[in-house]
């Protein structure tokens, strides 16, 4: 039956894109209000700058590297480039949405993902070298991952590895990228010497509220159609993150205090968790694979606060751990019975999914930390990943950007 445009699809398409793309600034305000005021500006600058360089990237050259005609099951051919080809009509990948659709919507994931990186190394990071940065991490780990686990036969998909909405993709490649940039770059000044507190707690919380309302678009609008498969997806995006955000509440409640910086991340914890498997388990298999991620990445921020390594905000325990989680997780609980373009899960009698799970997240960490150590190191021994100290003392916002955010 040939391919058409159906109009529900193609609206929840484009709702779901708008969405994605408002998670970008969103997640600007939530490492905006970890910082130091003299760094706000420069930390929602990174955040939304990516959505600028990004999105000429990937209609360069980006889409056609993760979604172009098979190489290998490595990188995608040259095909699309400049968007060459990609026009109203259905595609391949969608065949009920104009493949621009397809095509604008994965844009937005692409964008994200480097922005992510970012909680790594703010209030130091010298302007140019994380423009190098985000470019070039894009080309190299993220359009080739996502050729891998997305794009036609690439070789994590040709493994049978699932990944609804990116948890290989996006969260542990932006994870453990951040993890070896925060190894590579200087600590802040002062950092273990004295409470690097955060300036505005509150402006966290709307980052957070706002990515959690953007993730509807990123795992209900995966399902490429506005179906029960999306719903499916929504509801157990809202469930896993709420039981996330529960049992962070309970955890830190059990040290100290309820903090709402701990509940806020916990949240999003659980939304990182969920991502892989939103369109593959059920809303209880939901809730403890929310459930199980808090602690995951709790102690995770404790361990690396152990090892005095300044990987600012967390972007490893959060996105990266909760991340392995939740792509090992959908070996665990996913079942045909929710999607049968799946597979069955350990649980529903098929251990070598897990296996496969596991391959993938092993294959996904070593290729993404070890591009990110290489172009660091090139970066560093160039145009230099921190700035001087004195900026430093000064803040990013004068002295990168020469703007204040806060009048007095």
């Amino acid at each position: 039956m040939e391919n058409s445009i159906n109009t529900g699809d193609t609206a929840w398409i484009l709702i779901s894109t708008a969405l994605v793309l408002m998670m970008t600034p969103a997640l600007g305000f939530f490492y905006g209000g970890m910082v130091r005021k003299k760094n706000i500006l420069s930390t929602l600058n990174l955040s939304f700058i990516s959505i600028c360089l990004i999105s000429i990237q990937w209609v360069l050259i980006g889409y056609t590297l993760a979604f172009g005609s098979d190489i290998g099951g490595l990188i995608g051919g040259l095909d699309f480039v400049g968007f060459n080809g990609v026009s109203a009509e259905p595609g391949s990948y969608a065949p009920t949405i104009p493949h621009l659709a397809f095509a604008g919507y994965q844009m937005m994931f692409a964008v994200i993902t480097p922005a992510l990186i970012t909680g790594a190394f703010v209030e130091r990071i010298r302007f140019k070298a994380f423009l190098l940065f985000t470019v070039l991490w894009a080309t190299l780990v993220y359009d080739p991952v996502a050729h891998w686990v997305w794009g036609s036969n690439g070789i994590l998909g040709q493994l049978g590895a699932l990944d609804f909405a990116g948890g290989n993709v996006v969260h542990i490649t932006a994870g453990y990228s951040a993890l070896v940039f925060a190894l590579v770059i200087r600590p802040r000044r002062g950092f273990g010497l004295r409470t690097l507190e955060p300036h505005n707690i509150p402006l966290t919380v709307l980052g957070a509220g706002l990515l959690w309302f953007g993730w509807f678009g990123f795992n209900g609008g995966s399902a490429l159609a506005a179906d029960g498969l999306a719903v499916t997806a929504l509801v157990n995006t809202n469930t896993a993150a709420a039981a996330a955000g529960l049992i962070w509440m309970l955890l830190a409640w059990h040290d100290s205090k309820p903090s709402v910086l701990g509940i806020v991340t916990g949240a999003v914890v659980g939304l990182v968790a969920i991502t892989p498997a939103a369109g593959f388990v059920t809303p209880l298999a939901a809730i403890v694979i929310g459930a199980v991620a808090a602690p995951i990445s709790y102690y995770a921020i404790q361990f690396r606060e152990s090892r005095h390594l300044d990987e600012s905000l967390d972007v490893w325990a959060c996105h990266g751990m909760a991340g392995t989680w939740g792509a090992l997780a959908t070996g665990l609980f996913a079942t045909t019975t929710i999607n049968p373009a799946g597979a069955d899960g350990l649980f529903y009698g098929n251990p070598m999914q897990f296996v496969i799970q596991l391959v993938s997240v092993v294959i996904t960490v070593a290729f993404a930390g070890g591009i990110t150590f290489v172009l660091t190191k090139i970066l560093q021994s160039t145009v230099g990943l921190s700035v001087s100290e004195v900026e430093e003392d000064i803040g990013l916002d004068i002295s990168a950007h020469g703007e204040r955010a806060y009048a007095s």
